[in-house]
C-alpha cells in the first residue's frame, strides 16, 4: 500500500510583526501539520526576529510533536551573511534547510545532513545524485518543473532521499540585489525602512491591462497568483511524493492547514474543498507549471504522465 503525504509548513516568506510571528506560531502548533519551516530565507536586514527566538519556537514546535527544520537565505550578499550562515550550521540543533549551495558546501563539510528549498536548482537526476553524496536527505521540486518531469526523478532517485512539493502559495520565482520593495516606495535599499512590512502579502504588480501578473517583497519576486496543488492527491501517493509544502500566507494559513489535512485523510474530499481555498487566495489560482504549461495557467486537468515512482 503506498503511504499518503506528510504535510510541512514553509517558512513565512514576508516581514511581519514580531507579535504576528509569535501569535501565528501559536495557532500552527495546535495543527495536524508534520514538519515546520522555521528562520528568515529572503532579507538578512529582516531581523525582528532572533536566532534565540527561533529556537524557542522550534523547541515549542517539538514539544508539538512536529519536526522543525531550520531554513536559511536564499541569497547571500555579504561576507557578514556567510560568517551568519556559518554560526548558524554550526550551531543549529536543527536540520537545516539549504537554499544557496554555499550552504550546502557548508553542511558537506561539517558532516550535517540537510534538505534543500525550492531555490535550489536541481534539474536532473545527477545534480540529485550528487546532493546525496554531500549529505542531501529530502528535496523540493522547483516550482517551475511539472509533474511529468517528476516521474522522471522519481525513478531515479537514489532511495535515501525524499521529495517534497511545493502545493500552495505565491510561488518564489527570483531574487536580486536590488530591494523592489523599497525601489517602489522611492527609498534607497540601504535605507529601505522596512517598507515591506507594509505588505503582509507582498506587493502586486499588474499589467497595463490590470491583470495581476506578479508580487514583489523586497528582494524577491513571486507570482502573483497562488498555485494550489491539492487536486494532484492521486498523483503525489502514486508518484511516493513525501512531503507537501504550504507556504504561509498573513491569513487563513490555519484553515488551509486544516483542508489538506482532511483530504491527505480522505482523498476523495479534494473537490468539495477546492472553491474555498480560492476565496483564500490574494488573487486567483494556477497550476500551470505543474501541467507543463505557462505557469500563470489554471489547468483543469493533469496529464497523465508516464511510470510510477517510489512505492
Amino acid at each position: 500500500m503506498k503511504k499518503m503525504p506528510q504535510l510541512a509548513l514553509g517558512p513565512i516568506q514576508y516581514y511581519w510583526s514580531k507579535q504576528k510571528i509569535e501569535d501565528f506560531y501559536h495557532q500552527v502548533a495546535k495543527t495536524d501539520v508534520d514538519i515546520v519551516y522555521l528562520g528568515e530565507v529572503v532579507c538578512s536586514k529582516r531581523r525582528i526576529m532572533r536566532n534565540d527566538d527561533w529556537m524557542r519556537i522550534g523547541e515549542q514546535m517539538q514539544e508539538q510533536g512536529k519536526t522543525v527544520i531550520l531554513s536559511t537565505l536564499t541569497l547571500l550578499e555579504a561576507a557578514s551573511e556567510l560568517s551568519a550562515l556559518k554560526k548558524t550550521c554550526s550551531h543549529s540543533p536543527f536540520l537545516i534547510e539549504a537554499n544557496d549551495i554555499a550552504t550546502v558546501q557548508i553542511l558537506h563539510e561539517l558532516g550535517k545532513p540537510f534538505v534543500s528549498g525550492p531555490s535550489v536548482n536541481i534539474y536532473n537526476s545527477r545534480s540529485l545524485q550528487k546532493l546525496g553524496e554531500k549529505g542531501l536527505i529530502r528535496w523540493t521540486l522547483p516550482v517551475e518543473l511539472s509533474v511529468t518531469e517528476l516521474a522522471e526523478f522519481q525513478r531515479n532517485r537514489p532511495d535515501i532521499i525524499e521529495t517534497e512539493i511545493f502545493a500552495w502559495g505565491r510561488l518564489p520565482l527570483a531574487y536580486s540585489a536590488r530591494c523592489f520593495s523599497a525601489r517602489a516606495e522611492n527609498l534607497q535599499k540601504d535605507d529601505c525602512q522596512f517598507c515591506c512590512q507594509k505588505y503582509p502579502d507582498g506587493l502586486l504588480l499588474s499589467t497595463r491591462e490590470d491583470e495581476a501578473f506578479l508580487c514583489i517583497n523586497g528582494i524577491q519576486t513571486q507570482s502573483a497568483r497562488t498555485v494550489n496543488l491539492l487536486g494532484e492527491m492521486d498523483q503525489f501517493v502514486e508518484l511516493g511524493v513525501d512531503v507537501l509544502r504550504i507556504s504561509p500566507q498573513s491569513e487563513h494559513t490555519i484553515d488551509i492547514i486544516e483542508r489538506f489535512s482532511s483530504v491527505l485523510k480522505q482523498p476523495q474530499s479534494a473537490d468539495r474543498f477546492n472553491s474555498e481555498l480560492e476565496e483564500w487566495m490574494p488573487d486567483m489560482a494556477c497550476n500551470g507549471y505543474w501541467n507543463g504549461d505557462a505557469g500563470m495557467e489554471n489547468c483543469i486537468k493533469s496529464p497523465a504522465h508516464t511510470g510510477t515512482g517510489h512505492d
